[in-house]
């Protein structure tokens, strides 16, 4: 088992479909793991599965001394109130007080893409310095801001919430009720729904021969198998996807004007299919192109442990 430096904590990442959560050294080692899903059902039963992990990984790991949580949704800052999430059930749950309540340990809770984007600047890709911009792409798109090597919460520690940037107020219904989100016209959610309309439309082509060869669902994945075998229709749908991520990129970029933006997330791991189109589309629309040097737009280093290794060590350095 690897060996960290300094004081340890539990760090937890609660997604819309699982809950990652490992133990990390103060350097960002991690040194244990463990992953369950996310209780589809009520607020009592994601703290009941939260408990339920951090007494599993202290059980073996007696050094563990803090709580660090990365939330899905809007995340009040430093209070930690989860108030509400599009893909998950809880609404204004107290999870810094009932964890540390129910543990007796310091305990910090914060958005899950703030979390993510705090390990990628300290441990990752961002880590030779300079203010970071991630992009999480996974069911949802999250995003998070390292400013003057801080994390930009905002008044209520709302801030960051790039993926309900509004790039096309005509688009696509977003599941937070507004349309044209970046997480609705540029998330796996969006990927999965796309492929499925397409193999509809073509019930002889690829698409559809893999997710017959998968259980019949077309999801993220089944359009990156047909995209890696030079489907054209798969290709295509990663084109418009990748389209929509680089006009949010865009206007992040011309906002904050960063070093450096990060492309975390599960979607991120189909790399170039995602990365080409939307490298272009942010080139096409970000404020003066011909007059400013362009910040890379990279893929996250830490991958699926970014939003607890982030957690962890937020905590760790709240206390």
């Amino acid at each position: 088992m690897p060996t960290g430096a300094g004081p340890e904590a539990v760090g937890i990442d609660i997604g819309g479909t699982k809950i990652a959560a490992g133990v990390v050294a103060e350097d960002g080692t991690v040194l244990d793991r463990t992953r369950v899903p996310t209780p589809p059902d009520d607020e009592a039963a994601t703290l009941a599965a939260l408990l339920a992990v951090v007494d599993e990984l202290r059980a073996g790991n007696p050094r563990v001394e803090a709580i660090g949580v990365g939330a899905a949704g809007l995340v009040e800052w430093p209070g930690g109130h989860a108030r509400w999430a599009p893909h998950n059930t809880y609404r204004r749950l107290e999870l810094r007080r009932l964890l540390h309540e129910r543990t007796g340990l310091p305990t910090t809770v914060d958005n899950d893409a703030n979390a993510a984007a705090w390990a990628e600047a300290r441990f990752g890709t961002g880590a030779g310095g300079g203010d970071l911009v991630l992009v999480n792409v996974g069911t949802g798109v999250g995003g998070g801001l390292v400013l003057d090597g801080r994390l930009y919460h905002g008044e209520h520690g709302f801030a960051g919430e790039l993926g309900h940037l509004i790039v096309d107020p005509h688009g696509d219904l977003c599941a937070c009720g507004n349309h044209g989100c970046l997480e609705a016209m540029a998330s796996g959610s969006t990927l999965g729904r796309l492929g499925r309309e397409a193999a509809a439309a073509d019930p002889g082509g690829r698409l559809a021969a893999l997710a017959a060869e998968a259980g019949g669902q077309v999801s993220g994945e089944v359009v990156f198998a047909a995209a890696t075998e030079g489907d054209k229709a798969a290709l295509a749908l990663f084109e418009r996807v990748g389209h929509w991520l680089g006009v949010g990129i865009a206007s992040l970029v011309t906002i904050f004007d960063p070093d450096l933006v990060v492309v975390g997330g599960g979607v991120a791991a189909t790399g170039e299919l995602l990365l080409a189109p939307a490298r272009a589309s942010f080139e096409r629309y970000v404020h003066g192109r011909v007059h400013r040097d362009l910040p890379p737009v990279v893929p996250a280093r830490l991958g699926p442990d970014a939003g607890f290794v982030g957690a962890a060590t937020l905590a760790l350095a709240r206390g």
